[in-house]
């Protein structure tokens, strides 16, 4: 049995998990949920942190390409982040702007908060979130992703060969 539920939002800063959570049960007590009922027991709050989104905010913001990953692009610590740094590599991408989230718990878990996106790494291009290891897979392969790193002024468009040029005169 599925059982759809509103809860109104509350402002609660988001580095108050606790408050937050008895809130949410408040509410939902308030709706004639009952305290050890399932859907009161289950209940999982997650929240970034003012510091962890302003961390983020900055990265995305500053950097044309910049993953969040485990490791850094020099030395990815997992399959997934060294397949994206292998991909941007193969496109010609030099500078690959990485975020360890390995090294710091709160952008850890505050990368998949900030995205709705619940797994590492994460790609962002001119400050939009293009998606993770399976979306950069799928767009190598279709070649979508040279396209919007050049669409993006991230590389530069290929040269043209001088027989193309020789037509063109």
């Amino acid at each position: 049995m599925c059982v759809s539920i509103s809860i109104p939002i509350i402002d609660y800063e988001a580095s108050d998990p606790p408050a937050l959570r008895t809130a949410t049960h408040r509410s939902l007590e308030a709706q004639g949920i009952k305290g050890g009922s399932a859907a009161y027991q289950f209940i999982s709050i997650r929240s970034i942190t003012a510091k962890a989104k302003a961390t983020i905010d900055d990265a995305v913001k500053q950097n044309d390409l910049v993953v969040f990953m485990k490791g850094t692009p020099d030395e990815p610590m997992c399959g997934f982040s060294r397949a994206v740094v292998q991909i941007l590599q193969m496109h010609g991408v030099d500078e690959i702007a990485g975020v360890d989230c390995l090294q710091d718990p709160e952008i850890r878990e505050g990368i998949k908060e900030y995205t709705d996106w619940p797994t590492i790494p994460q790609v962002y291009v001119k400050g939009e979130f293009i998606g993770g290891c399976d979306v950069m897979v799928q767009m190598h392969q279709s070649g979508e992703l040279h396209e919007l790193l050049v669409k993006e002024g991230v590389l530069k468009p290929e040269a043209e060969t001088e027989q193309e040029s020789e037509k063109k005169e």
